[in-house]
């Protein structure tokens, strides 16, 4: 670079990445300034130019200048390795410009401090970073050492996780090709240190707690989610108003359930089926109430998940915020997967509850206009992240039909009976005599018989290939409705479980094939 070069670049008002300095008597505040260039997109930093009339003076420059400039690059944390140039400047008797070059910050990397304080860049001011940017930050750069979901549980043991729900989410996993069956017979212990979820000295942590704590409540209030259905458009008034306290899959079938409460369904003949949709799509739903808890800021334990729905909207929200580099606008456009909490991403991705690849996003939008829906709005307001549904327009003196929501727990006891002990109040109907509760159950009982067959057998038969969606559309539905039977019924996780129709369901086939 050349002092013309420097002419050149002073020629532009102070920005982001430029900053003038009369003298180094101004050293100190010059060099919050060069943390903030290295903790925004780096910049120029140059002594001896006048900020407002960018007329160029140099100073004088002796060891003991440079020395002081040594000095204060030495209070930058980590060291940086700048180099410092000097120019004469011409016909000045000797006076130099002093400039100096800091790179731009790279995502995962130590934020810098300077005197133990961290600085960034808004425009051409220089600001102390705030606490949250800054922790962040600092969990990119060591997220072993800083991240809420990799601390031991202060309160839990193994013996107070739910073994049932674990081995049971690892069969889907194991169904769905993204575990090996060998893990479905190891022992506990051993599973979960596979997943990470044991701390160094093989005692729970805070990811084994939130995925599958059994007796927890009191020790993580943040474990709950709240649920709200409005009258009308705001908050004025509430027509119901829940809470619900648990683990992953206990929050995910709570605001699920809720949802298929106070939302409608409609239908409509098609063929000899009967197509039922929620307003909402319930694929849409589901996949941002998973992502809520997913990427929620676990350790923000005075806040809590919702689901708030309105006559106009349903909106879905958590403590959080978006990964570096997404924001509201740009959320539909194609991304990487950057998880905030990835021990608790990782087992979701292996129990087939979550994708990888960033794809949920792109999910949602597609359920939605799959129905005929505007595509959701994503907002960040005050440390909450806010996915908005808009409902359709309906007729509220219509009376809604209120399906239960097939629990979406990996436990096989949840696809038994018992499910059916705990009556909806909501619903009227009463059948007479066997009908199938839904399209899948009415489709699988026409390709059964009271022979025993397995669920690869099932799935072939329907001429499906996804396992975990033939197990949540298909299997569990057909277990509530006992349209099926297990072949070994006190052994719901047994290896070579197989299924058969029941005599209700078998009597209802006969009467629709005559």
């Amino acid at each position: 670079m050349t002092i013309e070069d420097i002419k050149k670049l002073i020629d532009k008002e102070e920005s982001i990445t430029l900053e003038l300095k009369k003298t180094t008597g101004e050293l100190k505040d010059a060099m919050h300034t060069a943390c903030a260039f290295l903790n925004t997109d780096g910049g120029w930093l140059i002594f001896g130019v006048t900020p407002t009339s960018r007329r160029i003076l140099g100073q004088d420059v002796n060891d003991n200048t440079q020395r002081e400039i040594s000095q204060a690059l030495s209070g930058l944390e980590p060291a940086v390795e700048a180099k410092v140039n000097y120019y004469d400047v011409p016909g000045s008797d000797g006076k130099k410009l002093i400039v100096i070059y800091f790179d731009a910050f790279v995502w995962g990397h130590e934020p810098y401090t300077y005197d133990g304080k961290p600085y960034y860049r808004v425009e051409s001011t220089t600001k102390q970073m705030p606490r949250e940017l800054f922790e962040e930050r600092l969990r990119a750069h060591h997220p072993d050492f800083y991240a809420w979901e990799r601390r031991k549980s202060d309160w839990l043991s193994i013996t107070d996780l739910n073994e049932d729900r674990i081995r049971g989410a690892l069969r889907l996993g194991a169904e769905g090709g993204r575990v090996p069956d060998s893990v479905l017979t190891e022992p506990l212990k051993s599973i979960l240190s596979k997943l990470q979820l044991l701390s160094s000295d093989n005692q729970p942590n805070n990811a084994a707690a939130m995925l599958f704590t059994k007796n927890g409540k009191g020790f993580y209030p943040q474990f709950t989610i709240q649920m709200a259905r409005f009258r009308g458009t705001d908050k004025n008034e509430f027509i119901d108003n829940q809470r619900a306290y648990g683990n992953f899959f206990d929050l995910l079938d709570a605001g699920m359930a809720f949802c298929f409460k106070h939302l409608s369904l409609s239908g409509k003949i098609t063929g000899i089926r009967r197509e039922e949709h929620l307003e909402v799509p319930v694929a849409a739903l589901r996949e941002a109430l998973i992502n809520a808890l997913c990427h929620r800021h676990w350790e923000e334990y005075n806040a809590f998940v919702g689901v708030a729905i309105y006559d106009d909207r349903v909106e879905i929200f958590n403590p959080g915020s978006f990964p570096h580099g997404m924001t509201p606008e740009n959320i539909t456009e194609p991304h990487g997967s950057f998880p905030y909490n990835p021990i608790i991403a990782n087992v979701l991705f292996k129990t087939t509850f979550l994708e990888s690849w960033g794809s949920g996003v792109h999910r949602i939008v597609d359920a939605c206009l799959a129905q005929g829906l505007p595509s959701p709005v994503w907002s960040v307001d005050k440390g909450m992240v806010t996915v908005t549904f808009q409902r359709p327009k309906h007729d509220p003196s219509t009376p809604q039909v209120r399906p239960k929501y097939p629990s979406s727990a990996p436990q096989a006891a949840l696809e038994n009976s018992q499910v059916n002990d705990k009556k909806d109040p909501s619903t009227t109907q009463v059948r007479p005599k066997y009908d199938p509760s839904t399209t899948q159950v009415q489709e699988l009982i026409i390709h059964m018989s009271d022979h025993f067959m397995s669920i690869k057998s099932m799935i072939a038969a329907c001429g499906l290939k996804s396992r975990k969606r033939f197990r949540e559309n298909y299997v569990t539905p057909a277990l509530k409705d006992n349209a099926i039977e297990r072949k070994y019924p006190n052994e719901p996780n047994h290896p070579r479980q197989m299924y058969r129709l029941t005599k209700q369901a078998l009597e209802w086939k006969k009467s629709h094939e005559d």
